[in-house]
């Protein structure tokens, strides 16, 4: 929002006594100051914002806001990941309404910024969360349930509101991993009514949230998921394990970028490796690096690659035993 555009809503949400508008527009002249590194002035005006009312949390009351979080330095790009097409379009549209958003709300619109990552583990969800910050030169921010999470009623919906304060104060991505955690249905009978007060504060925060706040969960269970907390993404992508020409391409990408010479045929590894996870086959890839640079083979690994696909093999046949 243009700076003019964000004193005019403060004059005029004030005029009203409209304060949820009021305190909105300062939300985002502190983003707008934050984005310049103006951050002596930034941190006033939240302190300034936050005992003005008594109903909004203090930074420091019940502990601060940071302890429920941490900032994770993002380094991966949309080039670093192996994505269908059609998903990369999707993730690189949502990228160019967050940089071109001045120009949607010209026309009355917003940018999209709630984001669903589904799919089995190990194949790039936090990956493509990083991702997201990175090509949006946002700071990543993830939740840390160890802290969120409280024993007593109500304790965690004060906390997740704490965080949602927190965030709107900058243009940043917040990534909830293992999103069914607090997201979970509220009609399920085995679940106990502080859960179903966590999701109804979710709920409200989300509907909330400004769009320069870039919201991103991901979910091993999204069936899980109560059904209005489902309705609130806005792109719901599956992110499956990879096809054979996927395992291909990142068996390739590995080698060339450790400069380590498997000499195997990665068509035939990738018959090997049939089924696994983007994390499997990164794991199995770099031991052999690993190994290679140890015993100096980086030229050639032919030998490291075979003892590696037999310790593989035993591996995965201990577990299909139970082992």
């Amino acid at each position: 929002m243009a700076r003019s555009d964000i004193l005019l809503s403060l004059i005029q949400s004030a005029n009203r006594g409209d304060m949820v508008s009021f305190r909105k527009a300062i939300e985002s002249l502190i983003t707008e100051e934050r984005a310049k590194k103006h951050n002596i002035l930034a941190d006033r005006l939240v302190a300034t914002l936050n005992n003005g009312s008594k109903n909004d949390f203090s930074m420091h009351a019940n502990g601060d806001a940071k302890d429920l979080l941490f900032e994770a330095a993002s380094q991966k790009t949309f080039e670093d990941l192996i994505l269908d097409d059609t998903i990369l379009n999707i993730c690189q549209e949502l990228v160019e309404e967050q940089h071109r958003a001045d120009l949607l709300r010209t026309y009355g619109l917003e940018p999209r910024n709630r984001i669903l990552l589904a799919g089995p583990p190990g194949n790039g969800k936090t990956s493509l969360a990083e991702a997201f910050a990175t090509q949006l030169m946002y700071p990543l921010f993830i939740i840390r349930y160890e802290n969120l999470i409280g024993s007593y009623l109500g304790e965690t919906a004060s906390r997740l509101h704490k965080v949602f304060d927190y965030v709107k104060t900058r243009n940043c991505v917040l990534f909830f991993d293992e999103f069914d955690t607090i997201g979970k249905e509220r009609g399920d009978t085995k679940e106990t009514g502080e859960i179903k007060r966590v999701v109804s504060s979710l709920l409200l925060q989300m509907d909330r949230l400004p769009t320069y706040v870039v919201i991103i969960t991901a979910s091993n269970h999204p069936e899980l998921l109560d059904r209005a907390v489902w309705r609130r993404f806005q792109l719901r992508l599956e992110l499956k394990r990879p096809n054979k020409k996927q395992v291909v391409s990142y068996i390739d990408r590995i080698s060339q970028k450790s400069k380590c010479k498997f000499n195997y045929s990665s068509q035939t590894l990738s018959e090997k490796l049939k089924g696994s996870s983007y994390s499997e086959i990164e794991e199995f890839c770099t031991d052999i690096v690993r190994k290679a640079v140890l015993q100096h083979q980086q030229d050639d690994a032919r030998t490291i690659v075979s003892q590696s696909l037999k310790q593989w093999r035993i591996r995965f046949s201990g577990n299909n035993m139970g082992v």
